[in-house]
C-alpha cells in the first residue's frame, strides 16, 4: 500500500516538475518572442530615421558604369552663366571633374588639372569641373570661394556649382576629385574612364601611371582605354545634412 502511495506521489511531483519546467520555457520563449518583436520595431524606425541618408548613399555608390550614357547637366558657373554639355558643339568629349575648393587632395591637383584643359580642350577633350559640395556643411566650398579659388588658380575651364546636389549622385561620384572622361558617341556622351587623375596626388614628378591623359589619348586615336577604372583618391562629398 505504501508503494503505490509513494509511485503515486512521486509521478504527481513529477508532472508538477514537468508542467513548471514546461511554463518557463514558455515564459522564456514569450520573452524571447517580446523582445524579437521590439528589436523589430526599433530597426525599422531606425530604418525609416535614416532612409533618405541610406538612399542617397546608395544612388551614390552606384552611379555610372564605363559604357554607360551619361545624361547632360545645366549648371552654374563661377561666371554666373548657366552651362551644359551641349553648349560644346565641336567637342568630341569630355574630362568631367568633380573637384572643390577646400580638400587638400583637390589642392594637389588643381594645377595638373589645369594642365589636361590646356592639353586636350583643342584636341576636344575640354575639362569641366563641378563642385558637388554643400556650402553650408563646408564653407569654404561656397560659391563666393569658388570664384576667388578660381581666380587665384587661373582656371581655364568652367567651375559649375552642382546646386541641389543633384548631378554627382547620377554620376556616382564620391570623392573630390573623382574624375569621369566622357565620348561623344550618336549624339551620347558614352562613360570611358572612371577614377583617379594619376597615381601620385603627392607629387607629380613621382606619377608613373598617368590614367585620364592615357585615357583620353586612346580615345583621341580611335583606340579603347585599356585601363578604364581606377579608385580615386580624395576627400568624401559633403552631403547636405
Amino acid at each position: 500500500m505504501m508503494e503505490k502511495w509513494a509511485k503515486k506521489t512521486s509521478k504527481k511531483r513529477l508532472t508538477i516538475t514537468y508542467n513548471k519546467i514546461n511554463m518557463k520555457n514558455l515564459k522564456i520563449l514569450m520573452a524571447a518572442f517580446i523582445a524579437g518583436l521590439g528589436l523589430l520595431s526599433f530597426t525599422a524606425t531606425d530604418h525609416e530615421k535614416e532612409g533618405p541618408q541610406k538612399v542617397n548613399a546608395s544612388a551614390s555608390a552606384k552611379g555610372y558604369e564605363v559604357g554607360d550614357a551619361a545624361a547632360d547637366f545645366k549648371l552654374k558657373n563661377i561666371d554666373g552663366k548657366m552651362v551644359s554639355l551641349s553648349d560644346f558643339k565641336s567637342a568630341k568629349g569630355f574630362i568631367v571633374v568633380f573637384t572643390c575648393n577646400h580638400c587638400p587632395y583637390a589642392k594637389k591637383y588643381e594645377d595638373r588639372i589645369v594642365e589636361l584643359d590646356k592639353k586636350f580642350k583643342n584636341q576636344g577633350y575640354p575639362v569641366i569641373a563641378v563642385n558637388p559640395n554643400d556650402p553650408n556643411v563646408q564653407p569654404e566650398d561656397g560659391y563666393k570661394q569658388m570664384i576667388d579659388r578660381a581666380k587665384e588658380k587661373g582656371f581655364t575651364f568652367p567651375y559649375l556649382v552642382d546646386e541641389g546636389q543633384k548631378v554627382y549622385p547620377l554620376y556616382g561620384a564620391t570623392k573630390t576629385p573623382h574624375v569621369f572622361v566622357l565620348k561623344k558617341e550618336n549624339a551620347k556622351n558614352i562613360v570611358k574612364y572612371i577614377g583617379a587623375i594619376d597615381n601620385n596626388y603627392e607629387n607629380p614628378n613621382d606619377v608613373s601611371e598617368y590614367y585620364v591623359q592615357d585615357a583620353v589619348n586612346a580615345l583621341i586615336k580611335g583606340e579603347s582605354v585599356k585601363m578604364d577604372k581606377t579608385v580615386a583618391i580624395g576627400c568624401t562629398i559633403k552631403v547636405k545634412k
